[in-house]
């Protein structure tokens, strides 16, 4: 395996693991911020308050995008399988 191929397959890797973790990191940050917006204007500053949205969003989230992840994941072992295989 040359160098460039090295890169192009951790390029992928990146790209797959971003593709994977940005919806949920996309519903902790919607919610995040929506709890922060009512806090403040509610003058509740209770830091605890946002942990429990947070967590059930990030699982709800990934509870829908578990067949997504999958087929992201299992499409990068194919290619890491296929890689090995050729060497």
């Amino acid at each position: 395996m040359t160098g460039a191929e090295t890169l192009d397959f951790a390029r992928e890797a990146i790209y797959v693991l971003l593709k994977i973790s940005a919806p949920a990191m996309l519903a902790a940050l919607v919610v995040g911020v929506t709890i922060g917006l009512l806090q403040a204007l509610t003058q509740i500053q209770e830091m605890t308050l946002v942990f429990v949205p947070k967590i059930i969003a990030i699982f709800l989230v990934l509870l829908f995008t578990l067949p997504f992840v999958g087929a992201a994941m299992g499409g990068l072992m194919t290619d890491v399988a296929q890689r090995i295989a050729a060497y």
